[in-house]
């Protein structure tokens, strides 16, 4: 995607996307510094919220988090779920672009009636219903989206929060300048229009990955980009049962694929059911790939940059209007005071 050709530059979800390079080369980890004190006070860390606010943002830190020495507990969860649980030992991050996500209202105003704290806010906007009722709030420097798809924020979220957990172990946050570079390549690097052509036909794209919520997030913009179904594998789910289901000509792209499991999927995917597999990864596979630079520690960034492209041109190809789905809000549940 780019913004020289008009099929692109008319669409504010482009021009967002766009925009994320510079987000990442500006982004200064020492924002979330404030919230370390508090949150080390307590036995355990939640990253809570809805949709986009949540999934790559909050499972993309707990997930690189996890890959170091044990820290502290860090969990996500939906808002209403989490009500259900014994919060006592636990800090709590709520994230809302809006910040009037009604899950999130509610959780806030929960919590605030048992005296819980601390609970801190991350929103996209200020003077907002979170920022009023959490104990201190971040307000991402992103800026409004116009596109009802998140984009942009759900990246600099997951900034946010990849600064925070770095901050409390004590470590440093470098190299963004590079990754901000890698996220324009691959933004901008063309797909391959046989790639764009199945997508186009199938009636459901599956989605299969790693559970650090890229795949997640890349299947919940597939219902807004392009109005396909979606649904998400995590590992290797796909092998276990829901093959019976699948049918001919149908599409799965693997994000990140494992080694050691490309010949079973082949197997009984791609030669048992007829799907077509269509891989993301920084070196070629045994299916079509999208190859995409090394990110290393930030990987992930680069992942969900080439599920954007591929939707972005999938969702040009069907003439869909990227920027106002039929049924989609912008904000999925709005709270509205009483």
């Amino acid at each position: 995607m780019n913004l020289k050709e008009e099929k692109y530059s008319g669409f504010s979800l482009i021009r967002e996307m766009l925009e994320t390079p510079g987000i990442i080369s500006s982004f200064d980890p020492k924002i979330s510094e404030r919230f370390v004190k508090p949150i080390s006070a307590k036995k355990g860390l939640l990253l809570a919220g809805e949709g986009s606010s949540r999934l790559f943002p909050a499972k993309r830190a707990i997930w690189s988090n996890l890959k170091k020495d044990f820290l502290m507990p860090v969990i996500t969860e939906g808002c209403t779920q989490a009500m259900e649980y014994n919060l006592d030992d636990f800090a709590v991050f709520l994230s809302s672009n809006s910040g009037q996500t009604k899950e999130v209202i509610r959780l806030v105003n929960f919590l605030k009636a048992k005296n819980h704290k601390p609970v801190f806010g991350l929103t996209a906007n200020e003077n907002t219903m979170l920022q009023k009722l959490a104990d201190d709030t971040h307000v991402l420097t992103c800026g409004k989206e116009e596109a009802v798809a998140a984009s942009k924020s759900v990246v600099e979220q997951a900034l946010f929060y990849d600064s925070l957990l770095r901050n409390i172990r004590g470590e440093k946050m470098e190299g963004l300048s590079t990754l901000a570079g890698q996220t324009k390549e691959v933004l901008t690097s063309p797909i391959d229009k046989s790639i764009t052509e199945l997508l186009t036909k199938t009636d459901i794209i599956y989605f299969a990955g790693r559970d650090n919520g890229v795949a997640q997030e890349i299947a919940l913009k597939a219902n807004e980009i392009t109005r396909k179904r979606s649904a998400f594998f995590e590992g290797t789910f796909a092998l276990h049962g829901i093959e019976e289901i699948m049918n001919k000509d149908e599409v799965l792209i693997w994000v990140d694929p494992f080694d050691d499991d490309q010949d079973k999927f082949m197997e009984c995917i791609v030669k048992g059911v007829g799907v077509h597999i269509i891989a993301i990864s920084t070196k070629p596979t045994i299916f079509p790939t999208i190859v995409i630079p090394d990110g290393g520690q930030y990987a992930e960034y680069l992942q969900v940059a080439a599920g954007w492209n591929i939707l972005i041109e999938t969702g040009l190809a069907l003439g869909v209007d990227l920027d106002h789905p039929k049924r989609a809000r912008k904000v999925g549940n709005i709270y509205i005071p009483e």
